[in-house]
């Protein structure tokens, strides 16, 4: 009996996935799934950019509905280019910011065109 595709385990089948813009470019992976511990949906992922951007490994937290999978490529895609990323609200490994503010995140859900995680229909 095979798994469902569409549900998965985070720490092997997000975690570490590369995420690609519509163009194709790689931008990165995804190093972390954030949760809402109280009504369990996935707030956002933690896409590393690497160094390839010119950003020294900058973070960058993804709302979980901006990403959609590629199937056939096993990646995930978010559209968005590069310049675009290269200029999103980012942090490092060390400063993270407090993803439960909702101010931040609806500066991401802002910034991504998105609606906050809060708002949306489970």
């Amino acid at each position: 009996m095979g798994r469902a595709a569409n549900v998965v385990k985070a720490n092997e089948e997000i975690v570490g996935v590369n995420v690609i813009n519509n163009a194709d470019e790689d931008l990165g992976e995804i190093s972390e799934v954030m949760l809402d511990k109280l009504t369990g949906q996935v707030a956002y992922v933690v896409l590393e950019s690497g160094t390839f951007l010119g950003m020294g490994g900058k973070l960058f937290a993804l709302p979980w509905q901006s990403l959609h999978y590629d199937d056939q490529k096993d990646c995930f895609r978010v559209d968005i280019d590069k310049d675009r990323l290269k200029n999103a609200p980012g942090f490092d490994k060390d400063h993270w910011p407090n993803m439960a503010d909702k101010t931040w995140g609806l500066s991401i859900a802002t910034y991504y065109k998105t609606k906050p995680y809060w708002e949306r229909n489970i």
